[in-house]
């Protein structure tokens, strides 16, 4: 049997054709985009514990979650190369790995000290900037922090270490070398007040009976996708990937997964 199609009815057809074309061309990275962006053949995901920004796993038989964590899954599966997490103990070994190329992204707080050493994204999520204290603490609102005599702790070499300690007049800033000896700090009193991104605090919390998270905020981490330097030819699909992300609710997902809290969501 001859079929006849009319002329709307073929340019459908034609569209359609040409649009599933243009998706799987643009679905499927080339492969010199792979070696720029993955040149060991997998995509290295610098990430760090203890913060739903980055890696939380309390049970080692249940996959691990956290906001970087699935983004870097995704982003290996759309790049069509295997997923390799790197998890080191603190942001400050993730940054150091990003600028010496021993990992391929890191999902971190965009700062223009940063970007002289790594590349960055549009941001994804803007996480907000707090104080956590423990119970009995003098400390109880923001107006309390920046006074003669006051501890705040923050995690050496990070990003709230170098705001701080540039913007604090009055209080003492107090370094600890990972978010776990800074719960410590606070149990003992060695410190007034921890000063991290909210998130972070409020795992903290969770790990610290009686403490809480002040109201209100010092400033906003933007949350990127960092690469190292000298990969500026996928820094376009990179770009891409984050704009999908958002408009597909693979962001908003995660977080709500990760339990992630003080985040604001981007459009």
């Amino acid at each position: 049997m001859r079929i006849i199609l009319r002329p709307i009815v073929l340019l459908i057809a034609v569209v359609t054709a040409l649009s599933a074309g243009y998706a799987s061309t643009t679905a499927m990275p080339s492969a010199e985009l792979r070696q720029v962006l993955a040149p060991t053949g997998k995509l290295r995901a610098g990430l760090y514990p203890g913060t739903p920004t980055s890696y939380i796993r309390d049970n080692p038989a249940v996959e691990p979650k956290g906001v970087g964590y699935e983004l870097g899954k995704e982003l290996a599966k759309r790049l069509g190369v295997p997923y390799e997490p790197v998890v080191f103990s603190k942001n400050a070994e993730v940054l150091e790995a990003v600028k010496a190329g021993k990992v391929d992204v890191a999902f971190t707080n965009a700062t223009a000290a940063r970007a002289k050493d790594m590349d960055f994204t549009p941001p994804y999520l803007d996480i907000e900037l707090g104080y956590l204290v423990s119970k009995g603490s003098r400390v109880t609102r923001m107006a309390d922090i920046d006074q003669p005599g006051i501890r705040v702790g923050v995690t050496e070499h990070s990003s709230s270490d170098a705001a701080l300690s540039r913007d604090l007049k009055n209080a003492t800033v107090v370094r600890s070398s990972t978010v776990k000896s800074g719960i410590e700090m606070l149990a003992q009193y060695q410190i007034d007040a921890y000063a991290t991104n909210k998130p972070t605090l409020f795992e903290m919390a969770d790990a610290l009976p009686g403490s809480r998270v002040l109201d209100g905020s010092w400033g906003l981490e933007r949350q990127s996708i960092a690469i190292p330097k000298g990969r500026d030819a996928g820094i376009g699909f990179l770009r891409t990937f984050v704009a999908d992300a958002k408009a597909e609710g693979l962001v908003k997902a995660a977080v709500q997964r990760a339990g992630l809290r003080g985040a604001v969501e981007l459009q």
